[in-house]
């Protein structure tokens, strides 16, 4: 089992500085006050001396492991953590094994699962009973959504917390805390610190990381932001292309473009695509953007969305990207409307309801005799010899009465389109009286 766990470093090894900086108890954990606050749930539980079993949910290095961990001292828990990416069904037995022995024993266990998304669903399962029976108190940690990768079971029986990616001021606080641990400022100036704590992009650990190969250069005095450029990678940015960075990132594009808001969906659709993503995924997206928000209100977005991904096939990276650029600006500034959307979900949902009903007969050909005979085509108007080249006919089944699914809106060119429902709806009100 120790090395399912590891071994504790000996005392006369060196220490990463991340882990020489551990908080030792829950008041020295920096940042997460929205759930170690005096009215954060945590702290609510651990008052009323009622921990229950948590989901952290959250990016990496912001403590999921290291408040797990203080749980467990706060409540005289024995403290156990593996991993989902290197256990096993076998380790998960001796784990629950070990964990019932020490309950015979008069001891708890909380057992933290890291990456506890990587578990498949009979392995999720596994962890019920023992649950249930208070074998186990069970904190998982997760950077994806736990709606999506973990079990109801699990999450019925667990309680979500949300930690968030430490802002700059948090980050400041560790880095203060780092240099007084190695009693030496960082040779930095204002603006090349501030500089480091972008990098670190609200990850702790990598802030750490990054404090200590700074804290190990000899410089003479103080290094601009272009020096320490030139001495330090920026940090990639989090994004997993499969993962929750893609589905919130195209979220926030989406919903700058429906926003009219050029300058927020041309920043956005730029990350992702300093993530890494598929130009090809975005030139679908954005064209599913003018069919979907703008529609009829300006019906060339749509056209322009397509050229644009056309001439991104014709020309690859870079250069194609500007073109896609182009539409991401086009259909933020385009005149919204998603009345055709609503109209055919509506349209959809009434031909479910009525999905039986036949065609009113008079608008049905009658090609034989028999259908004839049926009253297949009796009474049809033929529209171009009607007052105006409109009928006013009802095309909708028998006994069904006239929806109004399409309601344009007064924007773009659907303003027309109004005039032209407006108009039709006066000449059929017009006919129906005559009739």
């Amino acid at each position: 089992m120790s090395d399912l766990f590891g071994d504790q470093p000996k005392p006369d090894m060196p220490r990463p500085l991340a882990d020489r900086l551990r908080p030792k108890t829950l008041q020295e954990v920096i940042g997460q006050t929205q759930v170690l606050g005096p009215e954060g749930p945590l702290s609510v539980m651990l008052g009323a001396g009622a921990l229950t079993s948590l989901i952290f949910w959250g990016p990496p290095g912001v403590g999921k492991t290291t408040i797990a961990r203080l749980l467990a001292h706060e409540t005289d828990l024995h403290f156990v953590q593996i991993s989902a990416i290197f256990t096993g069904v076998p380790d998960l037995r001796k784990v629950f094994e070990a964990a019932k022995i020490r309950r015979q024993n008069g001891q708890g266990t909380l057992l933290f699962v890291d990456e506890i998304h990587r578990f498949n669903k009979a392995q999720q399962d596994g962890f019920l009973p023992h649950m249930e029976d208070g074998t186990i108190l069970l904190v998982g940690a997760t950077t994806e959504n736990p709606s999506f990768e973990l079990n109801a079971a699990v999450m019925s029986r667990a309680q979500v917390l949300v930690l968030d990616r430490l802002d700059l001021a948090d980050l400041e606080r560790l880095a203060q805390r780092a240099e007084q641990e190695l009693d030496r400022a960082l040779p930095l100036d204002g603006h090349a610190r501030e500089a480091l704590l972008e990098m670190a992009d609200g990850d702790g650990r990598a802030l750490l990381n990054l404090v200590e190969q700074v804290a190990a250069w000899t410089v003479e005095g103080k290094l601009d932001p272009q020096a320490l450029g030139n001495r330090l990678m920026r940090r990639a940015a989090q994004y997993d292309k499969g993962g929750d960075a893609h589905y919130n990132l195209i979220s926030a594009l989406h919903k700058s473009v429906r926003g009219s808001d050029p300058d927020a969906a041309l920043y956005w659709f730029a990350r992702m695509l300093e993530g890494g993503e598929d130009p090809r995924f975005l030139a679908r997206r954005i064209t599913r953007m003018a069919v979907e928000d703008i529609g009829l209100a300006d019906p060339q977005a749509q056209a322009v969305c397509l050229q644009s991904w056309e001439t991104y096939e014709r020309l690859g990276s870079p250069e194609g990207e500007l073109a896609l650029a182009q539409a991401v600006t086009y259909v933020a500034l385009a005149p919204k409307s998603n009345a055709t959307y609503v109209a055919y979900k509506s349209a959809r949902r009434a031909a479910k309801e009525t999905g039986s009903k036949l065609p009113p007969k008079h608008i049905l050909n009658a090609p034989t005799s028999l259908m004839k005979d049926q009253g297949y085509g009796d009474g049809y108007a033929y529209d171009h010899d009607a007052e105006d080249g409109f009928s006013g006919q009802n095309y909708f089944p028998d006994g069904m009465g006239r929806p109004v699914l399409y309601d344009p809106v007064e924007r773009g060119f659907e303003r027309e389109l109004k005039k032209r429902v407006d108009y039709f709806a006066k000449l059929r009100a017009k006919r129906e009286t005559r009739g």
